[in-house]
């Protein structure tokens, strides 16, 4: 059944945000929590994109409605691309029902993925931990030396790791480059030091806004078109040059070369209509969402947010190592929460709430202040 109309206030808004993120600290909260620095009044002119005080630029995205999904048969999908196997075409089934989404209220989204350099200012000014590093396991990374084939899981890149996290991943990045190895707690501590230090709700994209926003409006495979050669002016996806580390996927590598063999800094393609940049390719992007196989089934029209619990978190968009195939705006993956991979990064988004509602911010306040309270008790356990 379709969800009312009624929106809630932004004071409640921002207290649910802040009870998922009190939910993801708490997940690793051995670790001292984020320091919260003195709340600021967020001041955005209505319309206008804007740029925040670590760097990101946020673009509006205005309230709409779109299809979400995709349609398209096994044997449509076989015939564009032919080198996929039947079990892979299978498993995109969750992409169905199509169904009608709308979004009943603006937002604003940043127009790149979080960067290095602003996740670096992040965990610098608040003292966080990133839970590779927190909990003494690390990350993947990209070895040219290692061979999948040797290993008992045959992961695609070498971890985990102690020598992996967000600060190496295993190839040059600089502060332009996307931030990789987070997992979806660190992207969630960062919208809580944000949404203080902003006066500002910050929060990660909803599965259905996300899509909605990588759409920009459009009904095709990927934002530019249906063929995967507008990936190669548009998006950093799994290229000819990529496959030559990877020639086992030789066959399922796009045309041509897109310039990067691995991340590519922010920005580096042709925006979507909504003036969003990588929201395909370059890094998966975390969304808030529980996974849910079935989900489109049931969905609300209005603001789905996902299943209301799960095992799995929702990621989006591909990366620089996704085929075609699974660089379609339609495609959906997962991942618990607590992972941290060399593909997967994340984006903001960020609310406008009245300066009544959030000038002390105090709902992430008292988020930060709870994991204060339990953290000693959650170390001991």
């Amino acid at each position: 059944m379709p969800q009312s109309n009624t929106s809630p206030s932004p004071l409640r808004r921002a207290l649910s945000v802040s009870s998922l993120l009190l939910a993801a600290t708490l997940a690793g909260c051995a670790s001292p929590p984020p320091v919260l620095a003195p709340p600021v009044r967020a001041s955005v002119r209505p319309d206008q994109p804007f740029t925040d005080s670590v760097g990101i630029r946020f673009v509006r995205i205005p309230a709409g409605e779109f299809m979400m999904g995709s349609d398209e048969s096994p044997q449509a999908l076989a015939k564009a691309f032919p080198h996929a196997d039947a079990k892979r075409l299978a498993d995109l089934a969750d992409e169905r029902p199509v169904h009608r989404v709308r979004i009943t209220r603006d937002f604003w989204m940043g127009a790149h993925e979080v960067t290095v350099g602003q996740f670096r200012q992040f965990v610098q000014a608040s003292g966080y931990v990133p839970e590779s590093i927190r909990d003494g396991t690390g990350a993947y990374g990209f070895n040219a030396n290692y061979d999948p084939s040797r290993t008992e899981r045959g992961d695609l890149f070498e971890g985990r790791d102690v020598r992996y996290s967000w600060l190496n991943p295993g190839f040059a990045q600089t502060d332009r480059h996307p931030v990789v190895n987070v997992t979806w707690n660190d992207a969630l501590a960062m919208a809580a030091w944000l949404s203080q230090k902003e006066g500002a709700v910050y929060r990660l994209p909803t599965e259905a806004e996300w899509e909605y926003a990588a759409r920009g409006g459009s009904r095709t495979r990927y934002p530019a078109g249906d063929h995967p050669d507008v990936l190669l002016k548009t998006a950093n996806t799994f290229d000819r040059e990529t496959a030559l580390r990877w020639p086992r996927w030789r066959e399922q590598a796009g045309h041509g070369s897109d310039g990067y063999p691995f991340t590519a800094p922010v920005g580096s393609y042709q925006p979507n209509a909504f003036g969003l940049y990588d929201m395909i390719g370059n890094a998966w992007e975390w969304c808030a969402d529980w996974y849910g196989e079935d989900y489109y089934a049931r969905s609300p029209v209005d603001d789905p947010q996902g299943p209301a619990n799960g095992d799995v978190r929702v990621r989006r968009g591909g990366s620089w190592h996704s085929w075609p195939l699974y660089s379609r705006v339609a495609f959906r993956n997962w991942n618990t929460p607590e992972t941290r991979y060399v593909l997967v990064g994340f984006r903001l988004v960020r609310e406008q709430a009245p300066a009544a509602a959030m000038s002390s911010n105090t709902a992430s306040l008292d988020a930060f202040r709870l994991v204060r309270e339990q953290a000693p008790a959650a170390a001991a356990r």
